[in-house]
């Protein structure tokens, strides 16, 4: 009896853990659309990315080496890591805070969770994904209606206008990328953190370039923005990089993947508590729906894992 009661609280304390980390990580990525929003009111979006890029790589390069691990060599894997980088940080990170010039913090958050209906669309176009099957094609169609309807272009209080296309764009960056560091830089034999350190330094040097584009513009310093920009860089970017591989590696993807559904909601409620951005019903509405969709997208994919492990559990007890 003792056994079985000292199973159950270990068992209890990891499944906290858990949702710990899970909660952590939502607030962290979900919070991200919040500092940048004040962070606009000090600086352009281009300072924005830098200090960002800066702050996150110093974070993951410093875990990295603490944990004695080394950045990635090799002039084959550093090509890939340089698109990486600029379609995975530098272009989405920019366009996200170009978007939020016009586009509430909460909305900014709801178009990034449209990023899986993307990489389903970019697999399939790259020849990952061969096979479009009767749930995920629903909710591909789901999650695009969903996204309409936020937008809402019929209306003339709708959300379409060039900062919204930009987020939807960072979305698709994100797609984009997913698909070709799946092809490319998984099995490297590098750990993800020294990759997203190699990651995030490039990140910065792209940044660096755009810098006469839009980064040379006076700044007018005031603790709100500095301090937001900070926590931007240091835990939205850098800490929440470093412990959504640890949740990957200790809880699986599908585990992982609750983020993306937090994610959107966080950045709802944090833009309507602190910012006074209006929920109106047709946004919350298609929230919902573009949430349901990528519910379905995912459907077919958790219970092929689900069998599997069920099939290889049989297999070893017989």
């Amino acid at each position: 009896m003792s056994l079985q009661i000292t199973g159950a609280i270990v068992k209890a304390v990891a499944e906290t853990k858990t949702l710990l980390r899970l909660a952590a990580l939502a607030l962290m990525w979900g919070s991200s659309f919040l500092w940048i929003k004040i962070g606009l009111q000090a600086f352009t979006p281009v300072q924005i990315v830098l200090i960002r890029t800066v702050l996150g790589s110093a974070v993951l390069v410093g875990l990295c080496y603490a944990a004695r691990d080394r950045l990635p060599a090799g002039r084959r894997i550093w090509k890939h890591l340089l698109v990486a980088a600029l379609f995975h940080n530098a272009l989405p990170f920019l366009l996200f805070a170009i978007g939020e010039q016009t586009v509430s913090s909460g909305v900014t958050g709801v178009l990034n969770a449209t990023t899986p209906l993307w990489t389903l669309l970019m697999a399939m176009l790259m020849g990952v994904e061969r096979r479009l099957d009767p749930p995920k094609l629903v909710g591909l169609l789901a999650g695009l209606a969903g996204t309409v309807l936020i937008f809402a272009p019929w209306q003339e209080s709708g959300l379409l206008s060039w900062g919204a296309l930009a987020c939807v764009a960072a979305a698709v960056s994100y797609g984009f990328v997913f698909v070709y560091e799946g092809k490319h830089l998984s099995g490297t034999g590098s750990s993800p953190v020294a990759l997203a350190g190699a990651q995030m330094t490039a990140a910065s040097g792209f940044t660096l370039l755009a810098m006469p584009a839009g980064g040379t513009t006076p700044v007018h310093l005031s603790a709100g923005p500095v301090i937001a920009v900070v926590i931007l860089g240091v835990f939205s970017t850098g800490v929440a990089f470093a412990l959504s591989y640890r949740l990957l590696a200790t809880e699986g993807a599908v585990a992982a993947s609750t983020v993306g559904y937090l994610m959107p909601v966080v950045s709802l409620a944090l833009g309507a508590v602190f910012l006074g951005e209006d929920l109106n019903p047709r946004i919350l509405a298609g929230v919902a729906v573009v949430l349901a969709g990528v519910a379905l997208t995912r459907v077919r994919r958790r219970v092929l894992v689900q069998t599997s492990l069920r099939s290889e559990a049989q297999r070893e007890s017989s």
